[in-house]
């Protein structure tokens, strides 16, 4: 297991030949480590060229940095050795180090340690992990926000509204001898109306951040032979799928990560819906159906001649027809979806549909006057906060103690996502509120 005792070390830049390595240090043993090396008496924060050795051996010719604790990333003391990027350099440095007592650090043990030392909340943490793993303009954006306490900062307003109810709460419970007004738990009335209408908001918009951070799916439907595969091809700009005049070509959902408008996207193309007997295509039909019901915007493909069009139960309001193999003719449009002519074939509408996607991208994915609720951890989180908060809401014209135990839940929910919350916060605004105590 683990243990803050330990020093640590692990290479921060990727792994394999490159100009420079970076290895990162952190723990209380960091200092006797530099100078068992020969980098002792560093400035920090300041880098220094240092000859690195070990067991009389040259380890290599490195730029060092030194960053004292609390003031650097984990909390703790820490270093960076600025090596040259060759694979027999880094095991050379990396079996020093172990030979002095520094282990390789596990998955995430830096941002855990600057977690448990107080450098940031657990929203921050993800964030670090959001920002590493960021393809997209979206993504970044969305990840620095995080780091920089966007989501923090809302929860701790959530916070501050539960505090303050459960103080009303709980200082006519627990000093009903004091000098406080009557029916004072009452009062924390419209301060939960309010706290709940925040966090249906917030609920609201959960699906903002998950999209932006896994990608908004698109999913491509229609009967077979419309012409799908073909689009999938058009908008990828590469020839990902099979296409051949044989209907149920596509028997399987064939997905593909792209980029548009700054936004990750993961377009899926899909079997053509038709019954069918054949046991194989009638699972990718299956599928394609699943796929559809998942995601969240549908390109209904359509195409001249096609009748009954069995993809037309899946389709929402706010999807889009497609009408394909319009240098062909044209396919008569449902009335219930907007819609837009395209040909594969001479390029016709497809900078058009390019056009549409980017600007739905824009209209489901950015604004929102909350921080993005990125992970489904934080999203349960809302719900059992929001379920004790109406709760609480309920018990408070009865029974205020029992109000008092659902608002603590509602805390602890709360607290779950950023880690910080506690039982000293409720007294201490309880004691600034009220001239309780003598």
């Amino acid at each position: 297991m683990s243990s803050n005792a330990d020093t640590i070390f692990a290479l921060a830049t990727p792994p394999g030949r490159g100009a420079i390595a970076i290895i990162r240090l952190s723990g209380p043993g960091v200092d006797a480590a530099l100078s068992a090396l020969g980098a002792g008496g560093l400035t920090p924060r300041l880098a220094a060229l240092r000859t690195l050795r070990h067991d009389g051996e040259m380890v290599d010719q490195a730029l060092v940095l030194r960053f004292p604790g609390p003031n650097s990333y984990t909390g703790e003391d820490s270093a960076e050795l600025h090596l040259h990027g060759g694979r027999a350099v880094i095991e050379a440095a990396s079996r020093a180090l172990i030979a002095l007592d520094v282990r390789p650090a596990e998955p995430g043990e830096f941002t855990r340690r600057a977690f448990q030392n107080g450098r940031m909340d657990l929203a921050q943490a993800e964030a670090v992990a959001d920002l590493i793993d960021a393809e997209t303009s979206a993504q970044k954006s969305q990840a620095l926000g995080q780091l920089d306490g966007a989501l923090s900062h809302a929860y701790a307003g959530f916070r501050r509204d539960l505090l303050k109810a459960l103080s009303l709460v709980e200082a006519e419970i627990d000093f009903p001898d004091e000098e406080v007004p009557d029916n004072l738990a009452r009062t924390a009335g419209p301060v939960l109306d309010q706290l709940a209408d925040d966090l249906r908001a917030a609920l609201a918009d959960s699906d903002r951040g998950r999209r932006v951070r896994e990608g908004y799916r698109i999913v491509l439907i229609g009967e077979t032979n419309a012409g799908k595969s073909s689009l999938f091809n058009a908008l990828t700009a590469r020839e990902a799928a099979i296409v051949t005049p044989i209907a149920g070509t596509t028997r399987d959902v064939l997905d593909a990560e792209l980029m548009i408008g700054g936004y990750a996207v993961t377009l899926s193309d899909t079997a053509g819906l038709r019954d069918s007997e054949d046991v194989v295509e009638a699972e990718g039909i299956r599928r394609a159906r699943l796929r559809a019901q998942e995601a969240d915007l549908r390109l209904w493909v359509r195409a001249p001649g096609v009748g009954e069009d069995l993809a037309a139960a899946f389709v929402q309001g706010d999807d889009l027809q497609i009408l394909n193999k319009a240098d062909l003719g044209a396919a008569a449009p449902d009335d219930r979806l907007e819609a837009l002519s395209i040909s594969t074939t001479t390029g016709q509408g497809l900078s058009e549909l390019h056009d549409w996607i980017a600007a739905r991208l824009a209209r489901d994915l950015s604004g929102a006057d909350f921080p993005a609720v990125t992970r489904e951890r934080h999203r349960r989180r809302l719900v059992e906060a929001l379920a004790a908060v109406e709760a609480g809401r309920r018990a408070l014209d009865l029974a205020p103690e029992m109000a008092g135990d659902d608002l603590r839940r509602a805390a602890d929910a709360l607290a779950r996502v950023t880690g910080a919350i506690g039982v000293e916060d409720i007294l201490g605004e309880v004691f600034s509120t009220f001239c309780i105590g003598k």
